[in-house]
């Protein structure tokens, strides 16, 4: 009996991937099998002493020592006070620094640092400077494992702090803004990727469990993302409107003219505000197109025309701009770019065109469906002959909206919002009983064209 037991340690040991030279010590491996069942079951305190001798003594046995000691050492945190709650804390943030020490390949540098600075700033251990430089020396050395929503958000509302105490220049809070809202964006876009692939198949139903999983996991973390997102732009707020963009850009402009990120990024930052009636965002755009003549560069060309009367000078240009950009996923970002531009110009026939190119480039761009479902409602009142025809345009635009959500799970606040606002506005059970309409068509014969089919009671 005793040897099968062994030989059940022996296997589900191995299955963890101990090294053969720490196996060697029987305590450790014993102790390693007591506090890992114990963990499985979450009895954090009676897993305490035993992980605490393989710890201290064979911290290189397993990388559980350090995903299973992170757990024990969190409850320890929670369920006491005082100079005892202080040294588990210490216990676990050196726990972080020999994560990396002992197991190099399996931590990040990245991902250690963004432990220490949460596990900091949810105890209220560090001050708004040292947040930062944790946080900003991890993202700047090691970008690509910098995944953590949270902390990409303390990333940079520790700066907008700093900033707020005098502590920090207002160009550093854009540079970051950028940084972050670039490393959301790429993250989300990996996301959508999955989702995108597996949404097919989860409408015919022949998903296999580990895709389901997959799919439930990518849109888990895309709605974060999506949350993060709108919590970085909140925290910006108004210090990046016109009247902070301008003059910050009339200063820098002779010494960051031939900086083309900083160029594009203060073109950009300048679009996006719709500060493109001063004549800074000519002097910017003019600089982007002498250092880098691309697609971005003929889109605001093709604006600037547009504003000016030259319709067919910005058609030419935004024409260029879609046959410079070959990567689809700019492609799709510039597509919306100019909808946004003949949205504003009150051109919604144009504006959903390219807002379909949008989609046809990255058919996850649910933002490019939520500019649809907009322009579809702001036409209610101008399609259909009665007013249920009319309001039957908001089933149209709320079954856009919903599809944002679907396909961009990072924007499903806002799809749900709009959704609900939308079908709020149409035809009403009681409207679609008295008209007489329930589960007919209604067609529509203005720019929007195509038909909705109306609920059956």
């Amino acid at each position: 009996m005793k040897k099968e037991l062994y030989l059940m340690m022996i296997a589900f040991l191995a299955s963890m991937g101990i090294s053969n030279a720490q196996g060697q010590n029987p305590e450790c491996m014993t102790n390693l099998s007591i506090y890992s069942e114990h963990v499985k079951v979450k009895n954090y305190d009676a897993a305490y002493t035993p992980w605490k001798m393989v710890y201290e003594n064979c911290p290189d046995v397993n990388r559980a020592n350090f995903t299973y000691g992170e757990r024990i050492l969190a409850d320890k945190i929670k369920n006491s006070s005082g100079s005892e709650k202080d040294g588990y804390i210490q216990d676990l943030l050196d726990l972080h620094d020999n994560s990396i020490k002992y197991f190099p390949t399996k931590f990040s540098k990245a991902g250690v640092a963004i432990d220490k600075a949460l596990l900091k700033y949810d105890n209220k251990m560090a001050s708004n400077t040292e947040i930062y430089d944790i946080l900003s020396d991890a993202f700047k050395n090691d970008r690509g494992n910098f995944k953590n929503p949270k902390a990409l958000y303390l990333y940079f509302s520790s700066l907008v702090d700093l900033h707020g105490s005098g502590a920090k220049e207002l160009q550093e809070v854009f540079d970051v803004y950028d940084d972050v809202t670039e490393k959301i964006e790429d993250e989300n876009k990996k996301l959508t990727g999955v989702i995108t692939q597996l949404l097919p198949k989860d409408s015919l139903g022949t998903l296999t469990s580990k895709e389901k999983r997959r799919l439930k996991v990518a849109t888990t973390n895309s709605q974060s993302y999506g949350k993060i997102a709108g919590s970085v732009d909140s925290k910006l707020g108004a210090l990046a409107d016109c009247g902070n963009l301008i003059p910050l850009y009339e200063k820098s402009f002779d010494a960051k003219k031939g900086d083309i990120q900083w160029v594009k990024r203060a073109v950009g930052r300048m679009f996006s505000k719709e500060c493109t009636e001063d004549p800074m965002f000519q002097k910017l755009f003019e600089a982007q197109l002498a250092l880098d003549p691309s697609a971005d560069a003929y889109m605001y060309a093709g604006m600037l025309k547009l504003k000016s009367g030259d319709k067919n000078g910005a058609i030419s240009d935004f024409n260029k701009a879609g046959e410079l950009e070959t990567d689809t996923y700019k492609r799709s970002n510039l597509m919306y770019k100019i909808a946004t531009i003949y949205r504003r110009s009150g051109s919604k026939g144009t504006a959903r065109s390219y807002a379909q190119k949008a989609i046809n480039a990255n058919s996850a761009s649910g933002k490019a469906y939520l500019l649809i479902a907009a322009l579809y409602a702001s036409s209610a009142n101008a399609c259909g002959s009665s007013p249920f025809e009319k309001r039957a345009m908001y089933w149209k635009a709320a079954d856009m909206a919903r599809k944002a959500g679907r396909v961009d799970p990072s924007l499903s606040g806002r799809a749900r919002q709009s959704a609900a606002s939308y079908s709020a506005k149409a035809p009403s059970k009681t409207d679609i009983f008295n008209s007489g309409m329930a589960g007919k068509t209604v067609s529509f014969n203005c720019w929007v064209g195509g038909s909705v089919k109306v609920p059956n009671l």
